[in-house]
């Protein structure tokens, strides 16, 4: 009897299974085939290719504008069209306006950060939050991030001393220097982690970013904050919180007391948090904002210790990977390229002499923005080998696919492929040759549409000009005072890594020597 109820249960779990995993095709849209229980997803789960890629081969091997996919048990629908995703992503982004990750403000605020957040939410966070990154603050933020530059600047010289060219692992170099631009500009830190790396929070960012030191627990609770919103909500109820975020949020905290206790005051992105913190605002931009501290009673602050440490973190996530990855991509692929780096390189030679400035002295705003084929190369860079390789969205109302007869249910995952779509020669002709003039105004050898490394319309990335800008001084600094051994063209190979970005094997090596 066992037995038979044991069969019985086994073939209705079987039969839910194929209907489930047959969806797409029931609802007439081409479907990547998928495997029981892990969906498109198989080979992430077997550790064989990270889900970035995944995304990618399903990607190149499909043919219509919209392809149906399992997330593990989640359906989901990839769009392979550069106009469709424009679209939803733009002018029907009313349609589209959520991502549908895990949010829960009340009972785990650190998970309230402007990706995640939602509706009216978001909206309101999002208008609060966008004058921090206007020119004016990104300019008075600058000799932060200067700063930084040089102590990149002399640790690669002191490992370059002899005079000789040496094979560096460039990757983590640039890690280090993107981690303290974060750590300095957006948690108003004095770090130096070239010269000490056991900080506590270059310690607290290895552990963010290196999986083996996390739990089970915390695996599965990150994936079920994309994967099933619900299920991260439970496994959060029941304490199951990353615990390296709340450290964070202790750092910011003690930060912000500190500053307001002592009315300290200091040019970076902490600085407008706690502006807005106690005024409900950021102020236009004016010298005079950097040097004014007003405060208020605790129970009228408009923003709190919380919300800001959840946004810190949230800008510490996608500011640190992305500003290491452009910049070491940019100088692998110039390596490859030695005609592209000659030009590169006597941009900023020229910019420099036109500025007044020296090879090893500071840099300035205004040269930075000069540097316009030096914008060329991140544009390419970016295209290549975005920071995030897909965007998701949630529909929040049904939508008919233009020129289709299908539709697109309320409540449907939206992924996006950059990666498959910059790499497309239907959009971007040759795409695995790293060609900058292609975005040049005279050439366009691309398909603009296309184009969007930092995703599109009123959820684009709010710190990118902030991102362009941090990885310009660190290629300037290096361009200027160090010569790149070419070397032969080869690709980048990707293992397999939790988190969604694009982690090479062993790293990045670049032959580099002095150059004065």
């Amino acid at each position: 009897m066992l037995i038979l109820l044991l069969l019985i249960v086994l073939t209705t779990l079987l039969v839910f299974a194929k209907i489930h995993y047959t969806k797409w095709e029931r609802l007439g849209f081409e479907s990547d085939k998928a495997a029981i229980p892990f969906g498109s997803l198989t080979k992430v789960f077997r550790k064989e290719r990270p889900f970035g890629l995944v995304l990618s081969d399903i990607y190149d091997k499909c043919h219509e504008k919209v392809v149906g996919i399992y997330l593990f048990f989640n359906p989901a629908l990839l769009i392979r069209d550069a106009e469709l995703a424009r679209q939803i992503l733009t002018t029907d982004f009313n349609s589209f306006h959520d991502r549908g990750l895990y949010v829960d403000e009340k009972n785990d605020p650190m998970s309230a950060n402007l990706f995640a957040m939602e509706g009216q939410s978001w909206r309101s966070l999002r208008m609060k939050l966008t004058p921090s990154f206007s020119s004016g603050k990104l300019k008075g933020m600058f000799d932060t991030v200067d700063d930084v530059g040089d102590k990149l600047i002399r640790h690669l010289s002191e490992r370059l001393k002899d005079g000789k060219s040496h094979t560096l692992e460039i990757k983590s170099i640039l890690t280090t220097y993107a981690i303290d631009i974060i750590g300095s500009v957006i948690f108003g830190l004095e770090i130096d982690s070239f010269s000490h790396p056991d900080n506590e929070f270059r310690v607290l960012s290895d552990r963010l970013f290196n999986s083996n030191k996390s739990t089970v627990l915390e695996r599965v609770r990150g994936l079920m904050n994309f994967m099933c919103p619900p299920i991260a909500r439970i496994l959060s109820r029941l304490g199951a919180k990353d615990p390296v975020t709340y450290r964070l949020r202790d750092i910011v905290k003690r930060t912000i007391e500190f500053r307001e206790e002592k009315g300290v005051v200091r040019k970076d992105l902490l600085q407008l948090f706690i502006q807005l913190r106690n005024t409900g605002k950021i102020s236009d931009d004016s010298d005079k904002l950097w040097n004014e501290v007003e405060s208020t009673a605790e129970n009228l602050k408009s923003m709190s210790i919380d919300m800001i440490a959840s946004n810190s973190f949230l800008f510490y996530i996608a500011g640190s990977e992305t500003t290491a990855a452009t910049t070491s991509f940019t100088i692998y692929e110039l390596a490859m390229y030695p005609e592209i780096l000659k030009k590169a390189q006597n941009e900023v030679d020229e910019v420099l002499r036109k500025h007044n400035l020296k090879p090893e002295g500071r840099l300035t705003y205004e040269a930075i923005q000069d540097l316009k084929y030096l914008d060329l190369c991140v544009m390419e860079t970016t295209r290549k080998y975005p920071g995030l390789p897909f965007l998701n969205r949630k529909s929040t109302q049904a939508f008919k696919i233009p020129d289709s007869k299908l539709t697109i249910e309320k409540g449907t995952g939206i992924i996006i492929s950059l990666l498959g779509i910059h790499r497309d020669p239907k959009y971007f002709p040759n795409p695995m040759d790293y060609k900058p003039e292609r975005f040049a105004e005279d050439s366009q050898d691309y398909s603009p549409v296309a184009f969007m490394p930092f995703g599109e319309g009123p959820r684009h990335c709010i710190a990118q000009r902030m991102g362009v800008i941090n990885s310009k001084v660190a290629l300037a600094k290096i361009l200027a005072n160090f010569n790149i051994q070419p070397m032969p063209r080869k690709e980048v190979e990707f293992k397999f890594h939790t988190a969604p970005v694009l982690v090479p094997v062993n790293g990045l090596n670049v032959g580099l020597s002095k150059r004065w």
